[in-house]
């Protein structure tokens, strides 16, 4: 399966959502996400869409309002992020919410344990 490229638009807006949270680092160089304990909370599909990871009333309350889907990548379901429409992607002001909800959703999981071996300093 080909990986559809992230357009210039869709990273620029990518880049002011963040922004409204500067404690939140974007990762990745050709899967774009972001993460905080292991846990992804927003990712760039293979199809090049936008996903926030939302907990279930909040996530079926998002499919509803915003006429959306679950988010597909590498042609699977990823159960618990929403899609997010291109048009929405540019409501920085709409979205921003979100973020901070799937922010605040991911940091009360238990931490998953590292897979990297620690830099040494």
């Amino acid at each position: 399966m080909d990986k559809k490229p992230v357009s210039k638009e869709q990273l620029e807006a990518y880049g002011r959502l963040l922004a409204t949270h500067p404690e939140i680092e974007r990762k990745g160089k050709n899967l774009l996400y972001t993460s905080v304990n292991g846990h992804m909370f927003t990712v760039f599909s293979t199809e090049a869409r936008l996903g926030i990871r939302l907990p279930k009333p909040e996530r079926e309350a998002f499919l509803s309002e915003f006429d959306t889907t679950i988010l597909k990548s590498y042609g699977y379901n990823m159960p618990e992020y929403v899609t997010i429409p291109d048009a929405l992607l540019q409501d920085t002001e709409t979205l921003e919410p979100y973020l901070k909800m799937s922010y605040e959703y991911v940091t009360s999981l238990e931490p998953k344990p590292t897979t990297k071996p620690k830099k040494k300093k």
